[in-house]
């Protein structure tokens, strides 16, 4: 038994498969995973992306990223791995239907799509975000359910349902997406009960859509544990935008130097080829712009900016080259349990040291360590103060919680009130309304409220 490329690209949307159909008329010209790409750059949790942390939170400086430029270049670099497979690798990879399936188009398209949307569903905070969700809940035992959906809240399953249920066009199917992008979406694709995870370390669909999910894979021939092909791509993309583009951001920031960077690379690693080589030509390049009248920001500035270019083409070509070499195993159902692109590439070494140059120099520097504290602070308390105001029946809820409850976005509400108002649709809601919000509205809105429940007491 083999996966078929006919169903791994099908571009069927969920509502056909419920007797619905679309009546705009509005795709002409444009094939349908094309389209999907557009309604999620059009979708407004893609423009709220730009105040989410990527690695420094509460970035004043444009030029450093937030998690939408982040999203926009690991959409870019999928786009390109999918340009090479399907115009470089087309029988390889797709056989004899790369042409009835124009995958040309099709292919980046798709790898576009995914990319965009990948942390879509991240709360504000980033992953200090995610961790102070799931502490929340398991501080709070006494007065929720203790389900995985919570105590292992996860961002990659909160874009799934973020994209099937809560950006509402104007039904229950979300942006109502091809079963092939949705498939391609799930870097884990399992719920926290399945008995195969296919080696993922985390499940990456919530209990609430699980008949969504296995409609997807029974349409595109995937199972539980089964990643669709192109995720590979979309996770490849994700490790070589933040281990690059991390450590140009954490020069930027001045928390290392370019030289700091060199250093750390020939320091431990010295003897891999792939890391000699990136940092032989960014040394070339750094020692002619010293001839140029620069000041020492520029130099910084630039020779990073090389560095960056030459670490990212290596690794795009590798990661396709481990693509098209294991395809057949990842038709086949034989790709080994938690097989990871970049891993087994000859970039591997160069990946994971820069990601320990970003834990070292970026991500556990004070201030972002003082500013995520900040942020977990924030987000547990604006819970506090949420959770009677969902939880609470409506016919029994104070003045405080009334208001409090309307400050939720309607859409959300929406999805929560015909969902039979369970205490797991409850808990539902809150992660929605918290994983749905900027880092700044958050403060503001706990802030208000903290203000008002004070007044209340």
């Amino acid at each position: 038994m083999t996966l078929a490329w006919t169903r791994l690209l099908c571009p069927t949307r969920r509502k056909s498969l419920h007797g619905s159909s679309e009546s705009m008329n509005t795709g002409a010209g444009r094939q349908e995973l094309e389209r999907d790409y557009d309604r999620i750059l059009f979708a407004a949790p893609t423009r709220r992306l730009a105040d989410k942390t990527q690695v420094f939170p509460l970035e004043e400086n444009v030029a450093i990223r937030n998690r939408l430029t982040h999203s926009h270049e690991v959409s870019n670099l999928a786009r390109s791995i999918g340009m090479r497979l399907a115009f470089d690798h087309p029988e390889q990879v797709f056989k004899d239907e790369h042409q009835p399936l124009q995958v040309q188009r099709s292919v980046p398209a798709l790898l576009a799509a995914v990319g965009l949307a990948h942390d879509l569903g991240n709360p504000p905070f980033g992953h200090q975000g995610e961790a102070a969700i799931r502490e929340w809940f398991k501080e709070n035992s006494e007065n929720v359910d203790q389900h995985d959906d919570f105590l292992r809240f996860d961002g990659n399953a909160q874009t799934f349902r973020l994209l099937t249920r809560l950006q509402v066009l104007n039904d229950e199917f979300g942006l109502n997406l091809t079963v092939a992008t949705l498939a391609a979406l799930l870097k884990y694709p399992s719920l926290h009960d399945s008995n195969d995870r296919g080696g993922f370390k985390k499940f990456g669909v919530f209990e609430s859509e699980r008949a969504i999910a296995e409609e997807v894979w029974s349409e595109t021939g995937l199972r539980a544990g089964v990643r669709h092909p192109l995720a590979y791509v979309m996770e490849a993309c994700d490790d070589i935008a933040y281990s690059v583009i991390d450590a140009e951001d954490t020069v930027k920031k001045g928390y290392a130097s370019y030289y700091d960077l060199i250093d750390y690379l020939t320091s431990n690693a010295p003897d891999d080829p792939v890391v000699q080589g990136v940092v032989e030509v960014a040394q070339k390049k750094n020692a002619e712009f010293k001839k140029e009248s620069l000041s020492s920001r520029e130099l910084n500035d630039i020779s990073m900016q090389m560095f960056r270019v030459k670490a990212i083409a290596m690794m795009v070509v590798a990661a396709t080259d481990v693509f098209v070499k294991n395809i057949d195993s990842m038709l086949g159902f034989t790709i080994p349990p938690g097989f990871d692109l970049v891993e087994n590439s000859p970039c591997s070494v160069l990946c994971s040291t820069l990601k320990a140059f970003d834990r070292h120099h970026g991500f556990r520097h004070s201030e972002v360590l003082r500013l995520e504290l900040e942020g977990n602070n924030y987000i547990k308390g604006l819970m506090t103060l949420l959770w009677p105001a969902i939880s609470t029946p409506k016919n029994r809820r104070s003045p405080f919680e009334k208001y409090a409850y309307g400050k939720i976005s309607e859409n959300y509400r929406r999805v929560y009130e015909s969902s039979g108002q369970t205490r797991y649709a409850a808990q539902r809601l809150l992660c929605d309304a918290i994983s749905g919000m900027t880092e700044q509205y958050l403060m503001r809105e706990y802030e208000e409220l903290s203000e008002l429940h004070s007044g209340a007491s």
